[in-house]
């Protein structure tokens, strides 16, 4: 734990998605909310349909939709710090590549997960 889930819209541009990733997953870890690096899994969902709004906007709009995991027992300010910490993080590493291509919204929800939350490591 934490699980990150990136939701973005197709108009959004990441030249190099792992890399991405890894600078999000890099920034949680850098937090010292977490305890071992290999906690954090983040992954990215591509959203193929999108409208913002209730016109045909023709991609002119688009989003990123950051989505944080996290086990129960931290505190709303914990939580409101990784929220901004994301946000920070996101435009830093977009905002040259998007340079334009659409106007962006960037929303990060940090949620706790249920209480009921199974894991099992396979492998080593």
């Amino acid at each position: 734990m934490p699980h990150l889930t990136i939701q973005m819209t197709p108009n959004v541009s990441i030249a190099h998605e792992e890399s991405f990733l890894k600078a999000l997953n890099k920034a949680l870890w850098d937090s010292g909310h977490f305890g071992t690096p290999t906690d954090i899994k983040a992954r990215i969902v591509p959203i193929e349909t999108f409208l913002v709004g209730v016109e045909d906007d023709e991609q002119t709009y688009g989003f990123i939709y950051a989505h944080l995991k996290l086990m129960t027992g931290r505190d709303m300010v914990i939580r409101n710090q990784l929220a901004g910490l994301l946000v920070t993080m996101i435009e830093q590493e977009i905002g040259a590549e998007q340079s334009g291509r659409a106007a962006l919204q960037i929303c990060v929800e940090v949620e706790e997960i249920s209480a009921v939350y199974h894991k099992k490591m396979l492998g080593s």
